[in-house]
């Protein structure tokens, strides 16, 4: 990775911009950090999950008028990171030399959906993992998204003996984190009180611990090595390895929401990435994973080997995932503070961990970060893990 850039994140409608601008200044942020223009880029895929066909094409013509191929991404909370694949894929494949990942999104005010058409659940891509959530727990009137993944956290409290403040923890703990970024949608502080005292979404995740619909674009140009030196491109980061797993028996079979809402497929797509980069989670420093809300961060620990399984409350109650800790997991913010456009937020996540692995995050930064490791998710389902190392 050469370059990255990214927009704000925004509340939908805070401002009057399309998609495209928002495009045009983070896809114009990373050409320029990477060194490069658009007529070095050969290829371009790009993430979205609400906009029309071929939005992709219609964003990038912001940046020039080059006639190479655009590709437009479509796997849903996992978009952004998909997008990357892609592109690296394309370099490391021997098809270009130079790719532009880009994701954005731009949101509808109010909680997400669960991918119905019209209300009608039967016809989610979805519809087999809502199945298996109200076979178990019902069907209540709250956000589906927000349902399975609060169902997911009743499960583990009642398994492992989780509390609502170690889930709390973790959105104060990313909240925190998020007041020294400048792209964040929030930087307000809260402590674990003001979360468990806000208003309840789905018991029991308050709104604070729910990643908010969110206006934005990130941006990140991939490159060969071969590439990199002919141009004397500096600030490189490595992409070490990279793995992508969709669901598997395993996510259906227990009926339970902890292996439905995508611990299995995190598990073993960060299994694949260790084997392939001979590195293992004592190896990384800094983390940027999908906390689209507060119970999935405490999965992904235990996903990733971070703890043992039913460890993860007491894991982030110990201070291990903030500053001073083994690890630091979302200087970002999270997507819980730093905010969730769908498409974009995988890309976003890779930008972190370059600025991090550069030694540029400013006020958030991670004394001696040299690893980083991505982890994004979508259900229906994708799950993508990146290890990053400094090059």
């Amino acid at each position: 990775m050469a370059g990255v850039g990214m927009t704000e994140f925004e509340k939908p409608e805070t401002r009057y911009w399309q998609y495209w601008d928002m495009v045009r200044e983070a896809g114009s942020a990373a050409l320029a950090d990477a060194g490069v223009t658009y007529e070095d880029v050969e290829q371009v895929p790009v993430g979205y999950c609400f906009q029309p066909s071929t939005a992709g094409q219609r964003a990038v013509y912001e940046l020039g008028l080059t006639g190479v191929p655009v590709y437009n991404v479509n796997n849903n909370c996992a978009t952004g990171s998909t997008a990357l694949m892609l592109a690296r894929q394309l370099v490391e494949g021997g098809a270009a030399d130079c790719v532009l990942a880009l994701g954005f999104e731009k949101m509808k005010k109010g909680a997400l959906g669960g991918g119905a058409d019209g209300g009608d659940f039967s016809t989610s891509p979805v519809a087999r993992h809502y199945g298996i959530m109200a076979a178990r727990h019902g069907f209540e009137a709250t956000p589906p998204t927000a349902q399975i993944f609060g169902d997911a956290a009743r499960e583990h409290m009642e398994r492992y003996g989780t509390t609502e403040a170690q889930l709390a923890a973790v959105a104060a703990k990313n909240h925190r984190h998020s007041a020294h970024n400048p792209y964040t949608q929030f930087q307000d502080v809260y402590e674990v009180a003001d979360i468990l005292a806000a208003r309840t979404v789905h018991r029991p995740l308050t709104k604070l611990q729910c990643s908010p619909t969110s206006d934005g674009a990130a941006a990140a140009v991939v490159v060969s090595e071969r590439f990199a030196d002919a141009r004397g491109l500096t600030g490189l980061v490595e992409i070490v390895a990279q793995a992508m797993t969709t669901d598997t028996e395993e996510s259906f079979a227990s009926g339970s929401c902890i292996d439905v809402v995508g611990q299995p497929m995190s598990r073993e797509a960060a299994r694949q990435v260790y084997e392939r980069a001979g590195l293992g989670i004592e190896d990384v420093d800094v983390v940027e994973l999908h906390d689209c809300f507060s119970v999935n961060e405490l999965l992904t620990y235990e996903a990733l080997g971070m703890c043992g399984e039913g460890e993860s409350g007491k894991l982030v109650e110990s201070g291990a995932t903030t500053y001073g800790g083994r690890w630091v997991v979302n200087p970002s913010g999270g997507l819980i503070s730093k905010g969730h456009p769908l498409g974009a937020t995988g890309i976003a996540q890779a930008a972190e961990l370059v600025w991090q692995l550069r030694g540029t995050a400013g006020e958030r930064q991670v004394p001696g970060a040299r690893v980083g490791l991505a982890h994004n998710i979508g259900l229906g389902g994708a799950a993508v893990v990146t290890l990053l190392r400094a090059a």
